[in-house]
């Protein structure tokens, strides 16, 4: 894990998995944005302020790898580095490793700061944007 990392434990729940036990894949892109979000969190970002501010941060674009399954109760951890930050967009780079430090999935996933009512781009605000680069 890279040095500019944030970490989240993740444990997986029965509602997360299929019928054997096994995470649904479309989880573990809950599993990055609950990771994304304590981490802006923890950076003092918080969404709600945001939105009432009229900013909010959307995924425009998801790559997602999945290495190996994980199962029911096992204990995850997510890992989460910033590869591109833009005036209004940033790309995270996200991983899931097991107990075992194996690496279970990775995805580059883009977001973008909104203007909530116009539903469109907009650049970040400074002080986010500082954080941020401070944090890349």
């Amino acid at each position: 894990m890279a040095d500019n990392s944030f970490t989240w434990p993740v444990r997986v729940y029965y509602e997360d998995t299929d019928a054997g036990g096994i995470v649904y894949y479309a989880n573990y892109l809950k599993f990055f944005e609950r990771a994304r979000t304590e981490w802006l969190r923890a950076l003092g970002i918080e969404q709600d302020i945001l939105l009432s501010n009229n900013i909010g941060f959307v995924v425009t674009q998801v790559l997602m790898n999945n290495k190996k399954s994980a199962g029911f109760n096992e204990l995850l951890t997510v890992s989460s580095q910033i590869s591109t930050l833009k005036s209004a967009s940033i790309i995270f780079s996200q991983q899931i490793y097991n107990a075992s430090a194996q690496l279970v999935c990775q995805a580059e996933i883009k977001v973008a700061c909104i203007d909530q009512q116009a539903m469109k781009a907009r650049p970040m605000p400074a002080e986010i944007a500082e954080v941020l680069t401070r944090v890349r």
